[in-house]
């Protein structure tokens, strides 16, 4: 358990935090909500130690573990991702050498009756049960696991960090966090780099989770799956809910009716008291009455009412000019990055008022063919039709980051604004939050959520009849998502999203185009509909599945593209071999282990120990080689892909 004690935290003589007092208790989940510059970042940083307060206490037991990750921290170096990962083992590892240095040297030593040789045999029977009961055994297993749950292939794991992205090194780290067992996880934004289907799967991994999790999250429906407590950061103090986020929004919203109705009780009763001292303050005989009346005003604790729903952006939309019927069409479009095709014949078209959302993993092609469809990326196969009077509007995802950091928040609106539009940028700007002195802030100072805002300020000074949004979302807060929706909801164009929030997505598209190998493949109906037909069953099983699939396709065309219909059937076979043996291996082992800790064994002449250890040795000897062979079949396997 983790107590917080009238934690006060300062920044530039403003306290963000006053008196702040709470308790995590094991197995907590909690929502840290409030909204931007509220301080829900500083208080994991101070939860985490990355800093200090100004004041209070932050304590928790001496064997107490907490593992952090921040929005903004990626692994560096040429470590390969299972190298970077393992490092979560790091403790495991020191014991496994420990033990296999105690083996060779029981193996080099005949003084087998001295009291060291017998102190040696008792440690390596004590490090191997701590060994085994932390799975110490089973750590490659765990590690996989992980890996693949948050997207990584097998023929990807022995890559160096280095060839990847900046999102992928993000799930590397959270892959570290996930492993290391800490006794709480503070999670800033852990979904912002993974795709639905990675989402999903670390939901159910965190439910799982035995210890305690506080969590920031803009993605409402992760929340509500993972947490069970929110606490909201508002006024420099906090609010405790027993409840997840969408509950709380409603609690939330009781409690406020209450607090309005009492701050205008308390209002009134400030207003009397104001009155009778302004009556008796000159009156010598009631002197004493109105002093004693002004002290108790001065140490009344005035209620405060929040006015967070109040300053909420307000996104409009200016007049759509009408396209043509046909928006776009993609011919056989295909495109190559370092000889490899991301996208292959792909045909795509999109007629006046479709609503479509990208989505797949990351990696697969979405971004690459939303450049392409907007003309900001050159296809390198196929053709690009491009309709009558269509306007569009593209906003990438590193869109907040090209603005111009030397301009003031006005002079970046202004840049881009038609002249028509430039009378009324003060009023836009207002409307997405931006008022008084500060559109005269630099944009270099401004927050993520303020950039986002920003930027998406200067896309709708224009008027465009095709929209095109990827990962809209990113940065916003959950009010700015939801008015951001509403708006998208009045849009009267074409509109294409590629985005892995499914509580934005729902409801706002009615077509979905899946992104999956160099392909792409369009369903109707909107995220939901997709998300139900893709859980009907495992996605691992629905892998699988579609490789025997491709195989039976193969053998029935009669084509030779790639192994033979028999050739592949024999690596599935064989992969299905050695995960046998390496099961029948790993029980065997471990039946050995619990017999070398048990008493029985203790009570064995030391000849007889010998031969256990011998045998013991074979079996892990045997392990080893049967893992090796799996890992070549199922890399094979892999490729068949």
């Amino acid at each position: 358990m983790i107590s917080v004690t009238q934690l006060r935290h300062e920044f530039g003589g403003d306290a963000l935090f006053k008196e702040v007092s709470f308790q995590v208790k094991p197995a907590d989940r909690i929502g840290l909500t409030g909204k931007n510059g509220a301080g829900k970042s500083t208080l994991l940083k101070l939860l985490a130690g990355w800093m200090s307060p100004s004041a209070g206490a932050i304590s928790k037991p001496r064997e107490f573990t907490i593992g952090y990750l921040p929005q903004d921290i990626t692994p560096e170096g040429e470590r390969t991702v299972r190298e970077e990962a393992g490092v979560a083992f790091a403790g495991i590892k020191e014991m496994n050498d420990r033990i296999e240095q105690i083996n060779q040297e029981l193996l080099e030593r005949t003084d087998y009756e001295s009291d060291s040789y017998m102190e040696l045999i008792q440690e390596l029977t004590n490090t191997q049960e701590r060994f085994h009961l932390i799975g110490g055994d089973q750590v490659e297993e765990q590690l996989e696991k992980v890996l693949f749950g948050l997207g990584f292939k097998s023929n990807e794991l022995d890559r160096s960090l280095s060839t990847f992205s900046g999102g992928w090194r993000m799930r590397v780290e959270l892959a570290k966090l996930l492993l290391s067992k800490h006794d709480l996880l503070l999670l800033d934004e852990p979904t912002n780099h993974l795709d639905i289907e990675a989402i999903l799967w670390l939901e159910e991994f965190l439910k799982d989770h035995e210890g305690a999790i506080m969590m920031i999250s803009h993605d409402r429906q992760f929340l509500d799956a993972v947490t069970k407590r929110t606490i909201e950061i508002i006024n420099g103090g906090i609010e405790d809910y027993s409840a997840h986020y969408s509950k709380y929004l409603v609690l939330r919203e009781e409690r406020r009716e209450k607090l309005i109705q009492a701050k205008k009780n308390q209002d009134k009763d400030i207003e009397r008291q104001k009155q009778l001292i302004e009556k008796f303050r000159y009156k010598d005989s009631k002197a004493a009455f109105a002093q004693s009346l002004i002290k108790k005003l001065d140490k009344l604790e005035r209620i405060e009412v929040d006015d967070y729903h109040q300053k909420s952006v307000r996104f409009t939309f200016p007049e759509v000019p009408r396209s043509g019927k046909d928006v776009i069409q993609l011919e056989e479009v295909g495109k190559n990055y370092t000889d490899r095709w991301v996208l292959e014949h792909v045909d795509f078209e999109l007629l006046r008022g479709d609503r479509w959302a990208f989505v797949g993993q990351n990696g697969q092609g979405k971004t690459t063919l939303a450049k392409i469809i907007v003309g900001a990326l050159r296809a390198d196969a196929g053709n690009r039709i491009l309709g009558t009077n269509v306007h569009i509007a593209y906003y990438a995802q590193d869109q907040a980051e090209s603005l111009d950091p030397n301009q003031t928040v006005l002079e970046s609106v202004e840049s881009v604004a038609p002249n028509d539009v430039r009378p009324r940028v003060r009023s836009m700007l207002g409307a997405f939050l931006f008022s008084g002195e500060t559109v005269d802030k630099k944009v270099s100072v401004l927050s993520g959520g303020e950039r986002a805002r920003l930027a998406m300020c200067r896309l709708l000074t224009k008027p465009v009849n095709f929209l095109v949004l990827d990962e809209p979302t990113n940065h916003l807060d959950m009010i700015s998502k939801d008015a951001l929706k509403e708006a998208l909801l009045t849009f009267e164009g074409t509109l294409l999203v590629v985005s892995h929030d499914r509580h934005f997505l729902k409801g706002l598209t009615d077509r979905v185009l899946e992104f999956s190998d160099g392909t792409v493949k369009p369903h109707l109906g909107d995220i939901e509909y997709f998300l139900a037909e893709r859980k009907a069953s495992d996605m691992r099983e629905v892998e699988k599945r579609s490789v025997e699939e491709k195989a039976i396709a193969v053998k029935e065309s009669g084509k030779s593209t790639g192994p033979s219909y028999k050739e592949r059937k024999q690596i599935l076979r064989n992969l299905s071999k050695w995960e046998k043996k390496v099961e029948e291996l790993t029980s065997a082992v471990k039946e050995m282990e619990a017999r070398m800790t048990s008493d029985e064994f203790g009570a064995l002449d030391f000849s007889e120990q010998q031969k256990h250890y011998v045998q013991h040795e074979e079996s892990v000897s045997a392990l080893e080689k049967a893992e090796e062979e799996w890992t070549i079949w199922s890399i094979k396997s892999d490729e068949l892909t």
